[in-house]
Parts: C-alpha cells; structure tokens; sequence
C-alpha cells in the first residue's frame, strides 16, 4: 500500500504495436461471430446474389446490388475478425496470481476507485474489443485505463479526460471472472442454416 502516491500515467513509446489483450469470453465472442459471417450468413447473401444476378439486368436489380454490397461488407469484416483473433493474446482474470500481480491493476483487473468526491465505482479492465459500458467493462487503452494501470489499493492516479483532469484513489484491486456478452445473430441477419452460431474452438471451422 502506497498512501499519498500519486502517479500520472505515462504514454505508450510510440512506432510499438499494440497487443490485442482479450479475455477467454472477448476471444471467444469473436471466434463465433466470425463463425457465423463465413459459414451461415455469407452463404446466405452469396445464394440470394446468384439467383438475382438470373434475374436480368443487374444495373435495375436491386436485390443483386445490395446483396453484392452485403457481400463486402461481410469479407471486410470477416478480415477485421481474422486479424484480431490471429494477434488475440489471451489472459484469463481468474488464473492464480501471486505478488505483484495479484494486487496491482493489470489487464483483467477489477477496480473499485473513488473521486474527489468520494463517489465510488467498479470497473474492469478489458480488450479494445470487450467494452461494454452497461457492464462497466472499460479498455485497457482508455483515458481511465490508462490511468489505473500499474496501481494499487491506496494510490491516488490521474485521469486525464476530455473534460479536465480529476483525481482518483483506488480503493480495491481483485481478479475475478468477467462476463462477456455472447455473440447474437443480429436482427434481419440472412442465414443458411437455424439456430445460434455454434461454439467454436477455432474460427472459420464447423
């Protein structure tokens, strides 16, 4: 414990790439919606553009177009998809910690932090890829992130947001299970086959 430390966070040296950190449930959202794009969805529009292009007159036909625009959109993301799982470095907030690692803020951490207000909130810190505000799931590369990193219970840190800089003390570090959103089909998504998207252990399999 470091009462009174105060610690700006520092800048990331710039020309080095950045992993993508995710948790087991963010690589797992991801493998199944790449699952799904490439084994029901793209399919789907693939069979909905050929049957159009039968139709006649392409430049009129307004299925074969957006269908054609469907299917570029899906390729585009279907790389987005394949590039972050292929760079994805995975770590599991509930494997065992010992030292340093297990009382100061890292990937996967869940923090319990105050204002200068005292107002108190958790949040937990995950990949670029995890975020979700409604479970208070924040990014690694956040403004709030940022700051957090490398702290510990006690710490005063400096969160420098577009609204100014505020102040904060990190009340609670722990390492728990965080729960991600699985992957749903979305709403008007054409697809080949029913049912969710199978669980897959490596992406573009069945």
């Amino acid at each position: 414990m470091r009462k009174g430390y105060t610690r700006a966070p520092r800048p990331d040296a710039p020309g080095v790439p950045l992993k993508n950190y995710i948790t087991p449930g963010g690589l797992q959202r991801l493998k199944e919606e790449h699952h799904f794009l490439l084994a029901r969805e793209r399919p789907a529009v693939k069979e909905v553009v050929t049957w159009a292009a039968s139709n006649g007159d392409r430049s009129e036909n307004a299925d074969y177009q957006y269908g054609k625009r469907r299917l570029r959109q899906i390729d585009s993301r279907l790389r987005f998809l394949m590039k972050r799982i292929e760079a994805a470095v995975v770590v599991d907030p509930e494997a065992p910690r010992t030292g340093q690692a297990a009382t100061k803020v890292f990937f996967g951490a869940t923090v319990r932090y105050a204002d200068a207000e005292e107002t108190e909130r958790v949040v937990s810190i995950v990949g670029a890829d995890e975020v979700d505000l409604n479970r208070k799931h924040v990014s690694w590369l956040s403004p709030l992130g940022q700051a957090l990193m490398k702290a510990e219970e006690g710490d005063r840190v400096v969160l420098r947001a577009p609204g100014g800089t505020v102040q904060l003390t990190v009340l609670e570090v722990s390492y728990e299970r965080i729960p991600v959103e699985p992957f749903r089909e979305p709403l008007g998504a054409q697809s080949s086959a029913k049912g969710p998207a199978s669980r897959v252990e490596v992406a573009g399999q069945a």
